[in-house]
């Protein structure tokens, strides 16, 4: 298995990535880990961490996508960013998988021009793992389509019980719609329609689901739109930041606070471990003719190794394969209860 690595992307790029990069090649010693970017400072990050091995190697690239950047720049003027010369990569054969902390935006752009989609996506999503009270869940999209039609989340709902069910393990996964309320009136035009169509498909369709719902545990998928999807998970994390940070001051009010917390801390290290993006590593892009994962951009050495696991663990478990047969069976609307004006 090879993996391309943007070492270029991130906010702690390239030390971050090539050292994420280095722990992954110490656990999957069989695998290869191709860092692309500006050679001269990938080869200096790796001499900090004594690596010589031939399971890491080097593609230089002269210049690198930006956060601000467009993904309309970055198509239309560099081709010899980091990210595009990784999925090149992947294009020709020479890596199996891609993995990126850069621009997500250009990420998904990028990779739907040079791989295509799979037979039957209309659009490709992104799948987040997210805690919750008993495991995890999966919110799809999360952050890649802003604008969506009625087709688009059934397709979402279809990709993300496949993931759930294949990478997650999880049997007959529940699958929930995100709205404002959970009785069938609730949610916008949008909503109301996708819950119509979802209610008649052969997925376990628990029906409309709310906000609190993300970490109750009580459903496998979220299905939502990129906009709400994006915010829902950037609200998670801010109160997740936020509790720990009122933890921490409320402890330095007293002695016994203090004492306390010595005894709760590894309970608190559990819960922390749990809520830190970093164990889940990347996002899949579900839907593109490859596999590119996209972690976040503040991703730590962690989650890059964490990402780079991931994607190879997608790539053996033929996840693309399933997901194209899972949508070629729901391209009959009759599954759908629903009619060409009424899915898309």
């Amino acid at each position: 298995m090879k993996v391309a690595v943007d070492a270029m992307g991130g906010d702690h790029a390239p030390e971050a990535i090539v050292k994420g990069a280095v722990l992954a090649a110490k656990e999957l010693s069989q695998d290869e880990v191709i860092l692309v970017g500006s050679q001269p400072l990938i080869e200096r990050e790796l001499v900090k961490h004594h690596w010589s091995r031939s399971n890491v190697t080097i593609v230089h690239t002269a210049e690198a996508v930006q956060m601000h950047e467009s993904p309309a720049k970055v198509l239309r003027a560099k081709q010899d960013t980091s990210i595009s010369v990784a999925l090149d990569l992947m294009k020709d054969g020479t890596c199996e998988a891609v993995v990126t902390a850069g621009n997500s935006g250009a990420a998904m752009a990028v990779s739907m021009w040079k791989m295509k989609k799979l037979e039957g996506v209309e659009r490709p999503a992104l799948a987040s793992v997210h805690p919750t009270l008993t495991g995890t869940s999966i919110i799809i999209d999360a952050g890649g389509n802003v604008d969506c039609k009625p087709i688009h989340l059934v397709q979402f709902a279809v990709m993300g019980e496949i993931y759930a069910r294949f990478v997650l393990g999880k049997d007959r996964p529940q699958v929930g719609l995100l709205s404002n309320g959970r009785e069938d009136g609730k949610g916008n035009e949008l909503t109301k329609r996708v819950h119509a169509i979802l209610k008649e498909s052969g997925l376990n369709y628990i029906g409309n689901v709310e906000g609190r719902d993300i970490s109750s545990g009580i459903v496998d998928v979220i299905v939502c739109d990129g906009f709400v999807g994006n915010v829902a998970l950037k609200s998670s994390e801010g109160i997740a930041e936020s509790m720990t940070a009122m933890l921490r001051a409320a402890t330095r009010k007293s002695l016994w606070a203090r004492i306390g917390y010595i005894f709760m801390r590894q309970v608190q290290d559990n819960i922390k471990r749990r809520i830190d993006y970093s164990e889940y590593g990347g996002v899949p892009l579900l839907g593109i003719n490859g596999t590119c994962f996209i972690c976040h951009g503040h991703s730590s050495s962690k989650a890059i190794k964490n990402a780079i696991r991931a994607a190879c663990g997608y790539v053996r478990g033929d996840i693309n394969r399933l997901l194209t047969d899972a949508l070629r069976e729901s391209q009959d609307l009759k599954r759908f209860g629903g009619d060409n004006d009424t899915v898309v």
